[in-house]
């Protein structure tokens, strides 16, 4: 089975073939979830070993690799090559199953503004280049 974002417009055979996100999401079109945003780190919990992966599909074990250490919830679309609104759902499920964990940007997370120290650093440096 090839992904929807693999066939080129003029391959007949591959319109039989494709995987389309509705179906890859069974059907939802929008996340229960409304706390994801671009930068929300994703984080893969301890896998629970009564469970295994069993009932997962193959973007839920991708995303679950992926997350191993944490990452962008826009990274982890990128590496799936799916749409943001699809990884969404796809993370959600993850969270409603103990799978993962979100949370916003460290920064954001601690409520304080950013560190000048850090910032000044990365200023100096892109000015250097």
């Amino acid at each position: 089975m090839s992904h929807w974002a693999d066939a080129s417009p003029d391959d007949d055979e591959a319109e039989e073939s494709l995987v389309r996100p509705y179906t890859i999401t069974h059907g939802r079109t929008a996340s229960v979830r409304d706390d994801l945003t671009l930068i929300t780190v994703i984080a893969t919990v301890a896998p629970d070993e009564r469970h295994g992966d069993r009932g997962l599909q193959p973007e839920h074990r991708t995303i679950l690799r992926q997350c191993r250490t944490p990452v962008a919830l826009a990274e982890v679309a990128a590496g799936l090559n799916l749409p943001v609104a699809v990884t969404k759902i796809l993370v959600g499920d993850l969270i409603t199953l103990d799978r993962v964990t979100a949370r916003p940007p460290l920064a954001v997370a601690v409520g304080q503004e950013p560190d000048m120290t850090l910032l000044q650093a990365v200023k100096d440096a892109l000015l250097r280049l």
